[in-house]
């Protein structure tokens, strides 16, 4: 009995840590804001050295962060844009499902976008994918949303 009031104010008190916490965010949610992204990806000058310039390796430590901060955010829009192609299930004209045309255009933008290395086009490529992503799924909940309103029309006009 003993233990078990132990074991249950112990985890009272880990309830109780998790909450003062702030929430976790996931790598792949991708920032809060466009200014969050820019200032993520855009170079900064450092204020610590008199000339502005990085010695070599602090300056190769510096890209390969940032290069991995890009790379971490693109592959997040790459998985986010896979999830979002599952939701067009439908064919087009010539009977392909959406999902796979979809898919085929986002792998061909991102091997076209693989060798840029400037921060700032990185950082408007991926804003503007975002925002692609952010559009589709509108247009997608918009599209939904009229077929059930049409639907709910034919069900009182024929009830």
């Amino acid at each position: 009995m003993a233990v078990a009031a132990r074991a249950s104010s112990s985890l009272l008190r880990g309830v109780a840590v998790l909450r003062r916490r702030p929430p976790v965010r996931s790598i792949h949610e991708g920032p809060d804001t466009i200014d969050e992204l820019l200032d993520r990806h855009l170079a900064k000058k450092s204020p610590s050295s008199s000339s502005g310039a990085l010695d070599g390796d602090a300056a190769d430590a510096e890209a390969r962060r940032r290069l991995t901060s890009s790379r971490r955010e693109a592959l997040g829009l790459y998985r986010d844009i896979l999830r979002v192609t599952r939701l067009f299930e439908w064919p087009d004209d010539r009977g392909v499902p959406w999902r796979e045309v979809l898919r085929a255009n986002a792998r061909r933008e991102f091997e076209e976008a693989r060798g840029e290395r400037d921060p700032e086009v990185v950082a408007r490529l991926l804003i503007g994918g975002r925002d692609a992503v952010q559009q589709a799924l509108d247009r997608l909940a918009e599209a939904s949303r009229r077929m059930v309103e049409a639907e709910e029309a034919k069900r009182r006009g024929g009830a």
